[in-house]
């Protein structure tokens, strides 16, 4: 069986105890509806866009959110099937039940059919490689890494898989669990093409399984892709310390520690506005980047108007703006008075 090599550093325990102090913050925090599903949506935005974006895909986040939308957009025919294939995946794993959920060969080998359906042929959808391949710098065109033989394949993801069974019965921390899995499998390449976003779904899995989706509010991908580099310099670390993982799990533990540390604030941000809490029954709310943003402008100015909106906003279009305030007003936080262009929105 697999055994990962690595030591739990004051860095790790750190980043750890700010995650189970994160997660039990957004867990309790209870929530309007309207704004969860804001909420969980847009993490599953970010970690589409950016998921694919850091294999090169070249849609910037608004061009990703409308194809998710249904929205038709002028680019490349592969970018917009990846960004809708890694949509399927996420879906895909978010359904899953605890029960239906354990990790096996044909789990692995549908995720990857998933991601790359319509974009390798049907024979190497789903199907470990056959052949040996290389990981070349994209830059400089250097090999950066060669994956084991493809004939390796088979019997390392098997132990990997053990790994992960028996992992239960060691008590392996989730997150921990979770970064080894996305290392291993980047690091074994089972298939052609696919592999590193085949390995960040199947890490988000894994927390999903063992009661760390919270409420599925969490990208890790744009951490990644915030700075591709150090990510790809994170992973290479561990062939380059001989198979010790602990520089990678620092940065990977780090990644969720910063992520979850931004949705408690935004959680905390609303539940200590005194009279915000008044106003909705004394009970904390979830609210979207933008609806934050939209409250902070209105308790600042006074009000907000319709020609605020791009100054507040830019790049973003004046129905999303109106579909934010909508939300805001439906939830009595704010109200509007008047019905034209002039209209303004106060806070009740």
């Amino acid at each position: 069986m697999y055994t990962p090599k690595f030591t739990i550093t004051n860095k790790i325990l750190k980043n750890i105890g700010s995650i189970e102090a994160s997660k039990e913050v957004i867990d309790n925090a209870p929530l309007l509806p309207y704004f969860e599903r804001e909420f969980r949506e847009d993490a599953l935005v970010r970690t589409v866009h950016y998921g694919t974006h850091i294999e090169g895909n070249e849609l910037n986040l608004s061009e990703a959110e409308k194809v998710l939308a249904g929205q038709q957009i002028a680019a490349r025919d592969r970018d917009i099937k990846e960004v809708i294939n890694y949509r399927k995946v996420m879906d895909f794993i978010g359904s899953l039940k605890t029960q239906e959920g354990k990790l096996n060969e044909e789990l692995i080998k549908e995720l990857h059919k998933l991601t790359v359906e319509k974009i390798l042929v049907p024979e190497q959808c789903g199907v470990f490689r056959k052949t040996q391949v290389v990981v070349k710098n994209s830059n400089s065109g250097e090999i950066s890494f060669r994956p084991p033989m493809a004939v390796a394949v088979p019997f390392q993801i098997r132990n990997l898989l053990e790994f992960v069974e028996g992992s239960k019965e060691e008590d392996v921390n989730p997150v921990l669990k979770s970064g080894i899995v996305h290392y291993e499998l980047v690091r074994i390449h089972p298939f052609l093409d696919g592999n590193g976003r085949v390995a960040r779904a199947l890490a988000t899995l894994i927390l999903y399984q063992d009661g760390y989706d919270i409420r599925k509010f969490f990208s890790l991908e744009e951490y990644f892709d915030k700075d591709a580099f150090e990510y790809y310099e994170a992973l290479q670390s561990v062939e380059k310390n001989d198979g010790d993982l602990t520089h990678w799990l620092e940065y990977f533990t780090l990644g969720l520690s910063i992520e979850l540390s931004k949705i408690r604030e935004r959680v905390e941000s609303i539940s200590v506005d005194a009279k915000l809490k008044e106003k909705l029954g004394g009970s904390p709310i979830m609210l979207t980047p933008r609806q934050l943003k939209i409250i902070e402008y209105i308790q600042k100015i006074g009000y907000l108007q319709n020609q605020a909106f791009e100054q507040l906003f830019p790049m973003v279009s004046e129905d999303t703006v109106l579909n934010e305030l909508k939300a805001l007003v439906n939830a009595g936080i704010i109200k509007k008075h008047g019905v034209t262009k002039g209209a303004r929105y106060i806070m009740t």
